[in-house]
C-alpha cells in the first residue's frame, strides 16, 4: 500500500500514511500486549469479525489500487490515506494482530511484564517507522518509471494482486 501510495502521490503526500501505520501498529502492539489479545482468544467470534472486516477492506483496498488512473489523474483525482485511517487501519489488518500476537507470545517474560511489553512497542516502532519509509520512498522513486499508463496499470495490477494474496494465510486459519 506504500509502495503504491509513493508511485501514485508522492514521498511528501505519502508520509501521513507512513507515520498512522508506525502509531497505531504501536498502539495495537501495546494492546494485544496488555490483554486485549486474552479477550478476543476468549471470545474467537470477535476475532473472526476483526478478520473478516479487515479483508474486506484490504479487498477493497486492492481494488482502488487496481483501478487507479495514470500518476497525475491519481493526484487530483484521488488522496493518500491520511495518518488517521491509517493508524485505524491496523486494528483491522489481519496481517497486524497476527505480528503482534506472535511478537507477544514469543518475547514476553513472566517477569516484570508490562515493562517487557514497553520495551517489545519501543523496539518495533523504532524498526517500523524506517521499514514504512522505505517502501514509501521506493515507490516515490518509481514515479518516473512509471509515468507510462501501460506500466504504471501493469504495476497497479500487480500490487493489487499482491495485496490480495497476503490474505491467503487469513484464509487458510
Amino acid at each position: 500500500m506504500l509502495l503504491s501510495s509513493g508511485i501514485n502521490f508522492g514521498l511528501r503526500r505519502t508520509w501521513p500514511h507512513a507515520f498512522g501505520i508506525a502509531f497505531g501498529f504501536g498502539v495495537l502492539l501495546a494492546a494485544v500486549g496488555l490483554g486485549i489479545g486474552l479477550i478476543l482468544e476468549r471470545y474467537p467470534l470477535l476475532f473472526t469479525a476483526i478478520k473478516v472486516a479487515g479483508g474486506a477492506y484490504m479487498v477493497y483496498l486492492a481494488w482502488r489500487i487496481a483501478t487507479s488512473g495514470p500518476i497525475n489523474e491519481s493526484e487530483r483525482r484521488g488522496r493518500p490515506m491520511r495518518f488517521s485511517e491509517a493508524a485505524l487501519f491496523q486494528w483491522v489488518n489481519p496481517k497486524a494482530w497476527v505480528m503482534a500476537g506472535v511478537a507477544m507470545s514469543l518475547y514476553t517474560e513472566e517477569g516484570d511484564y508490562v515493562t517487557n511489553v514497553a520495551i517489545i512497542v519501543v523496539a518495533f516502532c523504532i524498526v517500523n517507522l524506517p521499514s514504512v519509509a522505505v517502501w514509501a520512498g521506493f515507490g516515490s522513486a518509481m514515479r518516473n518509471f512509471l509515468n507510462d499508463p501501460a506500466k504504471l496499470r501493469i504495476f497497479n495490477y500487480i500490487m493489487a494482486l499482491a495485496l490480495l494474496l497476503s490474505l491467503y494465510p487469513m484464509l487458510r486459519v
